[in-house]
């Protein structure tokens, strides 16, 4: 038979935080737990309005919301929402049963789950999944920009075969350096050598050879921070083949380098493409993904400069991150 300590063994073991809500004053009791996974000290009871301080602004009104439909809707609910703990936020699941099921006395029962953990996976999964889908979507806009570029040089089938299949494997051998084979993981590539091979594809193969130059400082490069630049530089490369300077028979591309104190600064520079009239808004992922790449795994920024001759574009890196 179970007792109450072994009842309460169980819910500590399952990390589960206890409440009551005295429907008719909006008042709480919780356990000792609760009041932790709250951030608030113990007390008797809190109100409504004193946790929902706590509830992040984004989720405050869909929680009230849904604690007050509980009223009338059947069955058991769950409530997912985010509190704030100073800068910590954190994610917990309140449960219990709808139309006053089990209602004793104007009080109603039920459990606080933290499930931070879960949610932060989801969102990761998430992340990932958009970020293979914008590369697929990538890896087709390269492929189609490539085509045309190889198109527009080519006499013949054949050498527009011929080109065409180098400049795809040269797009695999890129890979291949951001992403060793087993067994050649930690050796550090040089940061021209790198941008070269990422950029070679782009590049045209017979009138208007040369068109992309790379002169940047001799470092060397670790794999985890060649596989962010790949993705910068990818991407860059696409919107290029697209909208600028590479997406024109004349257009040309310049990739220099500079130091400023601790960090460097990549300088991609386009010229002879459309004229730019606009500040062009980067809302897309893949835009929002690179800043986010360069910000947290480089210690830097990306700056656009929307020049009438030509996008320029700063990516300013720690120099201490680029070994990594």
């Amino acid at each position: 038979m179970w007792d109450q300590t072994h009842l309460r063994l169980a819910i500590e073991a399952a990390c589960v935080a206890l409440w009551s809500w005295h429907v008719d004053d909006d008042r709480f009791a919780m356990d000792e737990r609760a009041f932790e996974l709250w951030g608030l000290p113990w007390s008797d009871e809190v109100s409504f309005e004193e946790l929902s301080a706590h509830i992040h602004p984004a989720d405050r009104d869909r929680v009230r919301a849904a604690f007050a439909a509980t009223r009338s809707v059947a069955g058991s609910y769950e409530i997912d929402f985010r509190i704030c703990l100073g800068e910590v936020v954190r994610w917990i699941s309140a449960r219990g049963q709808g139309a006053d099921e089990g209602i004793v006395d104007g009080v109603m029962f039920g459990i606080f789950l933290d499930v931070t953990g879960r949610k932060q996976a989801e969102e990761g999964s998430e992340l990932l999944a958009g970020e293979m889908s914008h590369r697929v979507k990538n890896l087709l806009a390269i492929a189609t920009g490539l085509t045309q570029l190889t198109a527009r040089s080519a006499s013949s089938v054949e050498e527009m075969t011929g080109e065409l299949t180098q400049r795809l494997t040269s797009l695999g051998r890129a890979h291949d350096l951001v992403r060793p084979l087993p067994g050649e993981q930690g050796k550090a590539a040089l940061l021209g050598d790198l941008l070269s091979v990422l950029l070679a594809p782009y590049d045209e193969t017979a009138a208007f050879s040369g068109r992309i130059r790379v002169a940047v400082t001799r470092m060397g490069v670790g794999e985890r921070t060649a596989t962010t630049l790949a993705m910068v530089i990818h991407e860059l490369a696409t919107n290029s083949v697209k909208y600028g300077a590479l997406s024109c028979a004349v257009g040309s591309l310049d990739v220099s380098s500079r130091t400023d104190g601790d960090h460097i600064c990549l300088i991609w520079a386009e010229t002879g493409g459309p004229t730019i009239t606009e500040q062009t808004e980067l809302k897309g992922f893949g835009s929002r993904l690179i800043a986010r790449s360069v910000s947290s795994q480089l210690g830097g920024e990306l700056l656009y400069d929307w020049q009438e001759t030509g996008l320029v574009v700063t990516v300013r890196m720690r120099q201490d991150r680029l070994a990594a």
